[in-house]
């Protein structure tokens, strides 16, 4: 019968957090103890850093983005278009209706007459009436930035701010326990330089 008393097993966090809190133990180097430090200012500075970087990170693309959504209303301009052929209709047992390029003709906010191919769906028919985003001399142009957009921007930026502090943080513990590593190693060197003669010399 095995007379050894169970134990429960220790999840990995709970190895780590045991490993590094600071306790009384005669093992416990400086450097653990220094490493724990480090560790708890890693933690700390990141999650009150983090609604700061996040906040900035947010209010500078909103602004950004804001600008250019302003500078893009007053740039571009949307006209009527006449479809010129009409575009191909869907083919039969295909998975839908797929837009087509197919020539239109607009008047430019400056007077200008222009052709061009637009992407309309399958089946526009030949003198259809379409909207089109053009600049002030009549060239093709997207869309300007929606509210909705500027708000997808800001949040991407926010969330990628948070992600960089988060790498941040952790290529700086990742440095600081090398360091810790290189000074126990410099440190066991010279313990076994003072132990080793000893050793080998009861041999």
């Amino acid at each position: 019968m095995d007379t050894r008393q169970w134990q429960p097993r220790m999840t990995w966090l709970e190895r780590f957090a045991r490993g590094r809190r600071p306790d009384r133990n005669p093992l416990r180097r400086a450097s653990d103890l220094i490493e724990t430090a480090l560790l708890a200012v890693v933690v700390v500075a990141f999650f009150v850093a983090a609604p700061f970087a996040a906040q900035q990170s947010g209010a500078w693309m909103h602004a950004t983005a804001h600008r250019a959504q302003i500078a893009q209303q007053a740039a571009r301009h949307q006209v009527t278009a006449v479809v010129l052929e009409p575009a191909p209709s869907a083919q039969m047992g295909g998975w839908g209706a797929a837009d087509a390029w197919v020539p239109a003709r607009w008047t430019a906010p400056d007077g200008k007459v222009m052709t061009d191919k637009v992407l309309e769906p399958a089946g526009t028919a030949a003198g259809a009436k379409v909207r089109v985003w053009v600049t002030r001399d009549g060239q093709l142009s997207s869309q300007p930035l929606l509210d909705s957009q500027v708000s997808g921007q800001v949040l991407l930026s926010q969330v990628l701010s948070v992600v960089a502090l988060a790498i941040l943080m952790l290529v700086i513990g990742v440095l600081g326990r090398r360091a810790l590593d290189k000074r126990r190693m410099a440190a066991w060197d010279a313990d076994w330089r003072a132990t080793g003669p000893r050793w080998t010399a009861r041999r």
